[in-house]
């Protein structure tokens, strides 16, 4: 089970145009949602979190069901929320050729042309105990062989299920885990497309932590956070070797640098150098990624499972402030369309501004950070900051 932890912070707040939720039209054949009602959750935060599934439903056709456990209760101080995705790994071998048999629009077309059509891809990588240009450097080095970080695809569940890889239940009983807190103040109200100052879009972050669950991560997140790997069972601390790192994801097979661009391999790395989504081989830079939230640079500093903070890319930004309606745009539908997922016509939301000026934001920490070599179980939780 992945983990994912919401902070309260104090940030700049986003704005610009995307794609609202509000009045959307679902499809007759859509992506479903199974939301499992924990023992705390209200009526309200239930209708809000089917709100949100509908609203994914509305952009895409999938013949899928998610299941999704979901709870509002008290948590700590300043812990907006927690959730958690289960997870599946591949060879890289059955996820492009699984890509291939979803090529239904323009963006899947170019993507796949771009992909390698071996059973491996070469990744710009560093922080690992091989690296050549010392143990732990920080300095990127091509892998370009054939070992297990290589050939290898670790995706959530929900993610499998729209490639069609899997259609068994998860042991967790649920493709991810996702609770709020009812200690802060929420607007669940989006009919009138405002967000009530003072009050966070409860749809919103559900949507987005939804967006998560569906697959918009980067496995650089665990490259950032156990480079050193510290063994809590023999407390030896060291840097893995590059082919103990077999955590890439779906979306991470479009995440280039102009550095990797240069070697015709995607950038798997976890450093300051700008990071960015392409579908044509890093060509064309369609948005900027996060970093990274040790390694990544950023003031301060954001998971990779997220677009790059404060330029307005969509509903996986990594904060939101207060009073903002939260939505989600063209790169969002862009990114879940090229890892799987099938787009419904855009036609079926209308595009709204965002509040301005809003201040008193929080973070969306990403689905897709784990214990490289031990797993984490629980959900985590964070304080205030």
């Amino acid at each position: 089970m992945k983990t994912s932890i919401l902070k309260f912070k104090q940030v700049a707040a986003m704005t610009g145009m995307v794609l609202s939720g509000i009045g959307v039209v679902t499809p007759a054949n859509a992506l479903t949602f199974n939301f499992i009602r924990g023992a705390s959750i209200t009526d309200q935060a239930y209708a809000g979190f089917q709100e949100a599934g509908a609203l994914w439903s509305s952009l895409f056709t999938d013949n899928v069901t998610v299941d999704i456990k979901i709870d509002y209760r008290a948590l700590d101080p300043g812990t907006l929320g927690a959730a958690g995705s289960s997870e599946q790994s591949y060879t890289y071998t059955e996820v492009y050729n699984a890509l291939n048999s979803e090529n239904k629009s323009a963006d899947d077309s170019l993507a796949i042309s771009n992909l390698s059509g071996s059973s491996a891809f070469g990744m710009l990588i560093n922080l690992t105990g091989n690296n050549p240009n010392g143990s732990g450097s920080a300095t990127p080095y091509v892998d370009g062989n054939t070992d297990a970080n290589n050939s290898t695809i670790t995706m959530n569940t929900a993610n499998a299920r729209a490639l069609g890889l899997t259609t068994n239940p998860t042991a967790s009983g649920a493709d991810a885990e996702i609770t709020f807190s009812s200690l802060f103040n929420w607007d669940f109200d989006r009919t009138d497309g405002i967000i009530t100052a003072n009050t966070y879009d409860f749809v919103g972050v559900a949507a987005h932590e939804i967006g998560h669950a569906l697959g918009f991560v980067s496995g650089v997140d665990v490259l950032d956070e156990n480079s050193p790997y510290n063994d809590p069972d023999t407390g030896t601390t060291y840097y893995a070797a590059d082919y103990q790192f077999n955590n890439v994801g779906t979306l991470d097979l479009f995440r280039y640098s102009d550095l990797s661009k240069a070697s015709n391999v995607i950038d798997w790395t976890a450093d300051a150098r700008d990071k960015y989504f392409s579908v044509d081989g890093g060509v064309t830079n369609i948005a900027l990624f996060s970093n990274g939230a040790n390694f990544g640079g950023g003031n301060p500093p954001r998971q990779a499972s997220h677009w790059r903070d404060s330029l307005q890319l969509g509903i996986m930004d990594p904060t939101t402030a207060r009073g903002e309606l939260l939505s989600i745009s063209e790169n969002d539908l862009r990114a879940f369309d090229v890892i799987g997922w099938d787009r419904t016509p855009v036609n079926n939301v209308t595009a709204v501004p965002e509040p301005e000026n809003f201040v008193g934001t929080f973070i969306f920490a990403a689905f897709g950070v784990k214990m490289l070599l031990k797993r984490r179980q629980k959900l985590v939780e964070s304080s205030e900051k």
